[in-house]
């Protein structure tokens, strides 16, 4: 069997040696990458999430993911890369020899550690702000940056080092390939978590907003998310290299199976294909295939955009309308579900004899079933617990959401004293 090196484990090993060399073309990739990452979130996720609310709400959403993004990055160049990327003896945490970036003068594979820094930086502010979407419209903006910067450094960054960063989970030989546990695992359990704390909006039993208030935005987000996700699966090659190309190809194939998917149990349901479930099956195949996309073919590609697609589908009539948690803009039946199922699936679709990489030398599909399984499991369970916690002790000092008269007026203008549209 091919023996293939995650690149999990190569992104920690910086470069000491001599003799190493910044490879321009590598390293040309990594900073379009970073960009495009970044892109995903401002302004890819945020037009996303606000076409998706009250016209009353628009802005608030986009004050929620421009304040995190510049939060996040703070936060991650001072404490949160060291927690994250350094060497670390317990196998659990990172130590603090790189807090405000210290000792990142090296190389990380055939780049700059520096850039290496940027590359990771951009996935730490676009997974805190996928849980917009579970808690949008009723929230205190202060709220959503406390927990924000405290769940980076509590929830995220722990589960980085785990699985990318040499933790327990990489040296079990975990496949994660861009972010199936790191990110969308954990966004969307959190998601999930905080939907349940903070309880139903008011207007939640009416289904008020569906459509959504302008369906026009939500595509060009959508739009914009999907290009960047290139630089997101793509860029985890950390190489301009056949593993990135073959990551961005599989990445685009899933997606639109992922739409495709959606569309087609909506046609059969309603008669009708709508355009934002469309994209909302769209993310849902990106969600899929993003722990998988550096190790699978393109028959993974397309068996995981179909799976992503329909099985999210079903998920978000499960979480919305059966369990009756708002979870406003489905971020646990899209993230969640789609991160989880990805990295599951990866265990059989990495197979050489489906176009894969192959086998890690010595262990079975089973053997890799299992270890995806745990691994999901353990990131579950751990953001599960202090996401909770955390919304606990905020709690605390001061209540989660606005009052019932700042809900009715909109989060524009009793949050920020703005409107998103001139009446």
């Amino acid at each position: 069997m091919l023996k293939f090196t995650s690149v999990c484990s190569f992104l920690l090993l910086v470069s000491t040696n001599a003799f190493a060399e910044v490879n321009s073309g590598d390293t040309s990739w990594i900073l379009t990458s970073s960009a495009l990452v970044l892109f995903m979130t401002l302004p890819g996720l945020a037009l996303f999430y606000a076409g998706l609310v009250h016209s009353k709400n628009v802005l608030s959403v986009l004050a929620q993911n421009f304040g995190i993004a510049c939060l996040m990055s703070i936060v991650w160049v001072t404490i949160g890369y060291s927690i994250a990327f350094s060497q670390g003896d317990s196998g659990l945490f990172g130590d603090f020899s790189k807090v405000m970036l210290r000792n990142t003068d090296g190389l990380v594979g055939t780049i700059p550690e520096t850039l290496f820094v940027v590359f990771q930086m951009t996935f730490s502010i676009i997974t805190p702000a996928l849980i917009v979407g579970a808690y949008v419209e009723r929230i205190k903006f202060s709220v959503v940056l406390i927990f924000s910067a405290v769940w980076l450094i509590v929830v995220y960054c722990p589960i980085a080092f785990w699985v990318w960063g040499g933790g327990f989970l990489a040296q079990m030989g975990v496949k994660d390939f861009a972010g199936g546990i790191v990110v969308h695992t954990t966004a969307g359990v959190a998601a999930l978590v905080i939907a349940i704390v903070l309880g139903k909006r008011e207007n939640f039993t009416k289904n008020s907003v569906s459509p959504p208030h302008s369906p026009v935005i939500t595509m060009i987000g959508a739009c914009m998310l999907w290009v960047g996700w290139f630089g997101f699966n793509g860029g985890s090659a950390l190489a301009a290299d056949s593993t990135a190309s073959s990551a961005i190809l599989v990445t685009h194939v899933a997606a639109s199976l992922g739409a495709l998917s959606w569309a087609i149990i909506e046609w059969m349901r309603f008669g009708k294909p709508s355009l934002v479930g469309m994209v909302t099956g769209m993310v849902a195949g990106l969600a899929t295939i993003t722990p998988a996309s550096g190790f699978v073919g393109i028959e993974g590609g397309i068996i995981l955009g179909l799976a992503g697609g329909i099985l999210c589908y079903y998920a978000v009539d499960l979480i919305r309308l059966k369990l009756r948690i708002d979870d406003s803009l489905d971020v646990f039946a899209v993230h969640g579900v789609g991160g989880m199922l990805g990295t599951v699936m990866c265990a059989w679709l990495m197979s050489s004899e489906r176009g894969g990489v192959g086998f890690d030398e010595g262990l079975t599909m089973f053997d890799h079933l299992k270890i995806q399984s745990y691994s999901v499991l353990v990131a579950f369970i751990w953001t599960l617990i202090f996401t909770y916690i955390i919304l606990k002790v905020i709690s605390m000092f001061t209540s989660l959401r606005v009052d019932s008269e700042q809900e009715t007026d909109g989060l524009d203008t009793s949050l920020h004293g703005e409107s998103g549209y001139n009446k």
